[in-house]
């Protein structure tokens, strides 16, 4: 039960933070938090623990750059994620963070949110 409120209150401190974001990544990544989350909900506790885990690093790191932009003119969104990061990750996870990757790279392209991922929420 503590696992799952601390998964609650993560969720919602990165959807909070996001708010800061442009709309159209905004937009974003509020899909692919939410989508993350629903896929480890039934997950054992190591795994919820390494993903929480790893999620917090992530926010502590969103909170940083947010601090960092304050003070300097050009906004940078994202973090550098190491080799030895990436080489963690399952070829499904591989191929989601290229797919928000190009999106999140368009040129001057509005991001839409299917139907199909509105249904789901």
């Amino acid at each position: 039960a503590a696992m799952l409120g601390g998964a609650r209150g993560l969720y919602r401190r990165i959807l909070l933070l996001h708010r800061a974001l442009p709309p159209a990544l905004r937009a974003l990544g509020d899909r692919y938090v939410k989508e993350e989350f629903r896929k480890h909900k039934a997950a054992g506790p190591a795994e919820a623990q390494r993903f929480l885990r790893e999620w917090e690093a992530t926010l502590i790191q969103q909170q940083i750059n947010e601090d960092k932009q304050n003070s300097r003119e050009k906004t940078v969104y994202g973090i550098q994620l190491t080799e030895e990061k990436l080489n963690d990750f399952r070829d499904e996870q591989i191929g989601q963070l290229k797919e928000l990757m190009d999106e999140a790279t368009k040129p001057n392209k509005k991001i839409t949110i299917s139907k199909d991922s509105e249904q789901n929420n």
